[in-house]
């Protein structure tokens, strides 16, 4: 979701690894565990190493008959998978969360008996997973296929050795809106917001997420991100809760299913693989524009992990590698629209005729302006905040 007419690159020399390091050391804690106590969330939940240590190890056996995935919504190519199912034989099936606190809440809660095979946190909840027996070490020798991703998606601040996890895909959050309602050019976020309050005045939808919502007005106005700045959060709250909220229509995390196609909303806060699923499923694409979220927005990556008590973990782990493979890797941008990590990954896509590649990569430039958040004394009033705006709009 960048501007439709650049060619764009990510990582094309190693100039760029600083800045895509920088961005996203960290992304942040949201909704649920945050307004359970933030940081507490997973001390209060689980002590260090509380996960079953009796759960079943992948030792390259035999396969198990079924594999059980919690992950994203809609997150994997439906041909990946049954290929995946042909090929070794395991049956997957699909659960889905709307956020790092809602997995994580699920997995304490199942002290190791979830079901689960495969999960995808982002990356800065990695180390409190793993330090609260939530996670277990991967057995590398039977990922072979890691050595298909590009080595500037590996070895992440969270988990420097990929003993636990490695890179899915990354992305960020920008606006989708429709042309044929907005005729004006919008080009960042003080321009959404004003359009919010404007043409798109009660068919605007933002994501349903208080760190994406609150950062509408931080980043539209200069303001870090990560503010504990009690102005700049009284400021905020004025505005998303008093002036924005009236305006909004739906806390919608991924408008690109039904909102975008259907032409449910004129303005919609979106994740950029999101917002090029809407986009091509539209009966008519060309009246939608995608925008880069600037002068700032965030950067995120999850990261493929499995769970403690895990019970088919020859499976998990041949799931993993299965994904690795390069024509496998290019499915899923297609499919997710999402960088997935993979070396020469956006070589392949443009070789391929991928469409709207430009809402998949982008430049050194664009990378610049995105930012992780972060854990901080603030974190409670910015979900404050996100719940008083969907109470006063209504949802």
């Amino acid at each position: 979701m960048a501007e439709q007419s650049t060619p764009i690159r990510i990582l094309a020399s190693t100039q760029q690894v600083p800045i895509l390091q920088r961005a996203i050391d960290r992304r942040r804690f949201l909704s649920f565990a945050a307004a359970m106590g933030g940081t507490a969330f997973l001390a209060a939940c689980s002590s260090p190493g509380g996960g079953s240590s009796a759960a079943p190890a992948a030792t390259g056996g035999e396969l198990e008959g079924s594999l059980s995935i919690y992950t994203w919504g809609d997150y994997d190519s439906p041909d990946v998978v049954s290929a995946f199912t042909s090929e070794l034989g395991p049956k997957v099936t699909f659960d889905s969360y709307g956020s790092n606190e809602e997995l994580i809440s699920k997995l304490v809660a199942a002290k190791g008996t979830s079901g689960y095979d495969i999960i995808v946190p982002t990356g800065s909840f990695i180390p409190q997973m793993i330090e609260n027996g939530i996670i277990q070490p991967l057995n590398k020798d039977l990922l072979p296929n890691i050595e298909h991703m590009d080595p500037d998606f590996l070895a992440r601040s969270w988990d420097p050795e990929n003993e636990y996890s490695i890179c899915k895909a990354w992305g960020t959050t920008g606006f989708v809106y429709d042309k044929t309602v907005i005729t004006r050019e919008l080009k960042d976020w003080n321009d959404f917001l004003d359009a919010a309050q404007n043409e798109a005045s009660g068919r605007t939808s933002v994501l349903d997420d208080p760190a994406e919502v609150t950062g509408l007005y931080y980043w539209a106005n200069g303001i870090d991100w990560n503010t504990t700045d009690e102005g700049d959060l009284a400021a905020c709250e004025d505005f998303i809760v008093n002036t924005l909220a009236q305006h909004i229509s739906a806390f919608d995390s991924y408008p690109g299913g039904q909102a975008i196609p259907q032409a449910t909303q004129v303005l919609m806060q979106a994740w950029n693989g999101d917002a090029r699923i809407g986009i091509m499923e539209s009966p008519d694409p060309d009246r939608w524009q995608w925008v880069l979220g600037s002068p700032a927005t965030e950067l995120w990556m999850d990261n493929w992990a499995i769970p403690v008590g895990a019970p088919h973990p020859e499976a998990a782990h041949a799931f993993i590698n299965w994904t690795m493979v390069p024509e496998n890797q290019l499915q899923q941008v297609d499919y997710i629209g999402y960088h997935t990590g993979a070396a020469g990954i956006e070589e392949a896509a443009t070789d391929a005729g991928l469409e709207m590649l430009d809402l998949v990569f982008f430049t050194e430039e664009q990378i610049a302006t995105m930012h992780d958040g972060e854990v901080n004394e603030a974190q409670q009033v910015n979900v404050d905040i996100w719940n008083k705006a969907k109470a006063a709009a209504g949802a």
